[in-house]
């Protein structure tokens, strides 16, 4: 079991979605349909099968702290392996339903964004990731069994599979849900938050820690407003209660407006992820 938000990781499975590419020699080749790797290799120290022990707050904190500790160690594995390869990672959060697929769907096809890829995290299914197959756009799946997020080992062992090649824009759909994604670094540059009209105007009053934590907000289905009671100006005001000067962008998916202000920030963040700029930035430091 999780230590920090109680859900199960023993589950938790890789799976590697098939892609065609053609080799130098001229030739297509298909990748084998699928591959299941289990945390044999990397054990977690809340491993598989562990009974649930009450404890006492203080020891409680005490391991919560240390498996956030480890990820954070690990993320920055993952932060300096992406950063090597000049690769902008951005972790894609949101509650269920909230648009993350559909959008990604729309930014693969449309943004002029070059060499894109993604991993997909839900706790079943290769649905979303076979939606992003479609796109022609490589993939790779992490199934978290019971668990509520993706963690800094589950990025690792999606990155040894994905193998992204030097300055690709990786886009991480993590498991829709706006709680434990919010204290899980992955190693990636910025969290983008995605909400939407029909969720209602206070969620960043009920979830203040993933809006602590965004460096982009991304309001969807705008076309809905005249149909549902979501205030646009009252919920980009309690997310600058908690975040301020983070960047509110109201859009829609469906209708295409304000997507090409999306894929501008997605130009200037890759400007900023290229080798060239993160060497500056360190000469400047």
């Amino acid at each position: 079991m999780c230590a920090t938000c109680g859900c199960g990781d023993d589950a938790a499975a890789l799976i590697r979605v098939p892609h065609d590419h053609q080799h130098a020699d001229g030739h297509d080749h298909a990748h084998a349909d699928h591959e299941h790797t289990h945390e044999d290799h990397h054990p977690h120290e809340h491993g598989p099968g562990a009974d649930h022990v009450h404890v006492p707050a203080t020891e409680t904190v005490t391991l919560e702290l240390k498996v956030l500790a480890k990820n954070d160690e690990l993320a920055q594995r993952n932060r300096d392996w992406l950063a090597e390869r000049g690769i902008l990672a951005l972790n894609m959060t949101s509650s269920p339903g909230a648009g993350k697929t559909t959008l990604l769907e729309r930014t693969i096809r449309e943004s002029g964004q070059a060499s894109i890829a993604v991993i997909e995290g839900d706790q079943a299914t290769l649905l979303d990731a076979d939606r992003i197959k479609a796109t022609g756009c490589r993939v790779v799946q992490v199934n978290t069994g019971a668990g509520c997020h993706l963690d800094a080992e589950m990025m690792y062992r999606a990155l040894e599979t994905l193998e992204p090649a030097p300055g690709t824009l990786l886009f991480v759909e993590n498991v829709g849900n706006l709680v434990c994604p919010a204290l899980f670094d992955l190693g990636e540059r910025e969290k983008v938050v995605v909400i939407s009209v029909t969720e209602g105007t206070d969620k960043p009053l009920k979830y203040p820690h993933m809006f602590q934590a965004a460096g982009l907000v991304l309001v969807n289905k705008t076309d809905l407003l005249p149909y549902v009671d979501f205030d646009l100006d009252r919920c980009r005001e309690y997310i600058h209660s908690i975040h301020p000067g983070v960047e509110v962008l109201p859009l829609s998916v469906s209708s295409g407006t304000g997507l090409s202000t999306w894929y501008d920030w997605l130009a200037e963040q890759r400007r900023a992820a290229s080798p060239a700029a993160l060497e500056e930035a360190a000469g400047r430091a």
